[in-house]
């Protein structure tokens, strides 16, 4: 066995053991990184080992030592572990049963041998993002676009004013002019960078300086002032802009008449000059914004909007920018923002920057804070907005009823079954007994249990006066016995729920219905866990292996990132999701053509067409015992209906599969960890 230990920062160790130099015998192995901690693999050789070497997997700066160790396991106890490490990945045993130990420690090789599929950033820089520019045009083409550039700046180094001013002058699309607001700097360092470039000969670059320190936003206000541009972009005067970056703006405009808003995406970039830590950015994404300003840079504004709303916000230095999208998002429609899926900014990590560590300015995230604040109060005056776990993020807890609602909306918890006591029992307990929600029934329908103490556990619980039980002898198909389930019932809210479900925390449902009974919100899905502690579902990514699969699938269940935050969603799964009943019978329920799988992410696309919202929420958080009750795709009596209902998804939904506006098209397509892709192999 390899066991590493690491220090944060290591992303991935690729291992190389080699025998006798006169040996060809060469193996190697990529062990993923996250975090601090041991990580472990088993590793098989067929030969003695003479040497081994090491090496870092796009190694970030900052990364610290580690250290390898091996112990030597024998083969009966190697494969006890190993079958455990697939079992809880594949979640079903019965995979296991017919593979020899060669085919099991492929499969198991298998599922660490997809890190040497992931792209390293540097080599994605290399050969992808080349792909992405569009040729340069000239500024006539886009109907004579002028944008106009806001630096606000502050004893800046002069290095970073340069590097910040030149990548202005280095842009291909010609036509912009470059505000730069000296905030009274105080630094002779920074006032002679300045200087020099007043006395450049471009006319476009035009610099002032006020009198007195007035921080970001009085700065910024000044520039907008003396804008003429139909366009104003905002660059930090330590950050810098790809060369394309105005171009990618201009043509944008150009094929979206009517924009307001653009935003990109961006990355890091040290202070030696390495791009590191890209961050692929999801279209519009409203929910996500309420949790954090996933916006950020490169983020460009009619100058009319810009008018409109005031200019930014003074006393909300360091949370200007997300202050702005938010009351920007009030005044214009969803299709007037528009996202370039392109790195087009580069954001310095200097000494106190927050790009440098998100806790370096406290008063950033409680000038967020008090911008979210007052967004909230000006769309739903009963919502509560509260810090979240991080820096620079939050966390919106909405009402469960308005004021004047004389009770909670009514959910009912519809749950197929066909024996499966085991799984079904706990499932039913947990509502009963752990679900803190007072208003909701339950609908089992048994689809053609046979053995005898689930038919006694079902005779007792119709019993309850909460629960009504339905028999269905007819061919499994889970989209019509959920309809079937449906029509039986009188909520406000239907709860499509797997009897392989069990409750850990009692506000689940509360929370779901918080969300779904926003107004413009469809379906609602919670965080699923395997029983140990790993992720099953995280909203539904579609495109991934060309159809569509969990996010976050088999990470740690506080994985960081988008997995803990709540967010628009394309689908999310229907083992738990929550959805008004109107919505439910205003988009037909599901499809019964499919029988099996994909029923929900169509239900879910359907439903998004209609003009709603699909949001996951990991404020929600229960186990999922995965299909127990089924049987596995794979089994060859169902592989032919499987292969039919994903080629009847494709047929119906492939357009909005090929791009999922909640994704991003640099992210890759072959695991479900939102790493990078590359646009050549996937």
């Amino acid at each position: 066995m390899l066991e590493v230990l690491a220090e944060k920062g290591v992303p991935a160790i690729r291992l190389e053991l080699s025998s006798q130099p006169s040996s060809s015998f060469s193996s190697t192995w990529v062990l993923p990184i996250q975090g601090e901690g041991c990580f472990k693999r088993i590793c098989y050789f067929s030969a003695p080992v003479n040497s081994f070497s090491t090496n870092l997997e796009d190694s970030r700066e900052g990364a610290k030592k580690y250290n390898v160790s091996f112990t030597r396991l024998s083969e009966r106890f190697a494969f006890n572990l190993l079958d455990k490490k697939l079992i809880n990945k594949l979640g079903k045993k019965v995979c296991l049963e017919s593979k020899s130990n060669h085919e099991k420690y492929k499969l198991y090789d298998h599922i660490f041998s997809r890190a040497n599929q992931v792209v390293d950033y540097q080599a994605w820089i290399a050969s992808s993002e080349p792909f992405t520019w569009r040729e340069p045009i000239k500024f006539e083409a886009c109907n004579d676009i002028l944008f106009s550039i806001i630096v606000p700046t502050y004893n800046a180094k002069s290095v970073w004013l340069n590097e910040c001013f030149q990548s202005v002058l280095d842009q291909t699309y010609d036509n912009w002019q470059l505000i730069i607001v000296d905030d009274a700097s105080t630094d002779s360092d920074s006032l002679d960078c300045l200087n020099y470039w007043k006395k450049n000969l471009d006319k476009r670059i035009k610099i002032i300086r006020r009198e007195s320190n007035g921080h970001i936003c009085a700065a910024t206000n000044d520039g907008i002032n003396l804008a003429s541009g139909s366009y104003i972009c905002f660059l930090d005067h330590d950050d810098a802009l790809v060369p394309h970056a105005l171009n990618e703006l201009a043509i944008s405009i150009d094929l979206n008449p009517g924009v307001k808003v653009l935003y990109s995406d961006e990355d890091l970039i040290s202070e030696s000059g390495r791009r590191m830590r890209p961050h692929f950015k999801p279209d519009w994404n409203p929910e996500l914004l309420l949790n954090h300003n996933y916006i950020t840079h490169l983020c460009c504004y009619d100058s009319g909007l810009i008018k409109e709303l005031g200019g930014l916000r003074e006393g909300l230095d360091g949370a200007q920018d997300y202050d702005l999208i938010l009351r920007a998002s009030r005044l214009i429609a969803a299709e007037n923002i528009h996202h370039i899926p392109k790195v087009l900014y580069h954001w310095r990590m200097v000494e106190g920057s927050t790009a440098m560590s998100s806790g370096a300015k406290s008063y950033a995230t409680k000038a967020g804070f008090r911008a979210l604040t007052d967004h909230i109060a000006a769309i739903n005056p009963d919502a509560e907005v509260k810090y979240g776990n991080s820096e620079n993020f939050y966390k919106v807890h909405w009402p469960l009823s308005s004021s004047i609602a004389e009770e909670l909306p009514k959910v009912s918890i519809v749950i197929p079954t066909r024996d499966g006591l085991e799984v079904l029992k706990p499932c039913i307990d947990g509502l009963l007994n752990k679900t803190s929600y007072p208003n909701f029934d339950i609908t089992v329908l048994d689809n053609g249990s046979h053995k005898l103490e689930t038919l006694s556990y079902l005779d007792d619980l119709s019993q309850n006066e909460m629960i009504r039980v339905i028999r269905d002898e007819g061919p499994f198909n889970y989209s019509r016995i959920n309809n079937d389930a449906v029509r039986h019932t009188n909520g406000d809210l239907v709860c499509l729920l797997n009897n392989d479900i069990e409750v850990i925390h009692s506000d689940w449902l509360d929370q779901m219905v918080a969300q779904a009974i926003r107004p413009n919100v469809g379906c609602v899905g919670a965080k699923l866990l395997y029983p140990d502690g790993t992720i099953q579902h995280a909203g539904v990514i579609l495109g991934l292996g060309g159809y569509a699969a969990h996010a976050f699938r088999g990470l740690d269940r506080d994985f960081p990132g988008r997995a803990q935050i709540s967010q628009n969603v394309s689908a999310v799964t229907a083992a738990c999701l929550v959805v008004k009943r109107s919505i439910f019978d205003a988009v037909g329920g599901l499809d019964e053509n499919f029988q099996v799988a994909y029923n929900d992410v169509d239900f879910c696309l359907r439903v998004g067409k209609a003009g709603f919202v699909n949001i996951y929420t990991p404020d929600a958080e229960l186990y999922h015992h995965e299909s127990k009750t089924r049987g596995s795709d794979a089994a060859p009596q169902n592989q032919k209906r499987f292969e039919k209902e994903k080629a009847l998804l494709l047929e119906k939904w492939s357009e909005v599969i090929a791009n999922d506006p909640a994704y991003n098209p640099n992210l890759t397509r072959s695991r479900e960890d939102f790493s990078v892709g590359t646009i050549n192999a996937e």
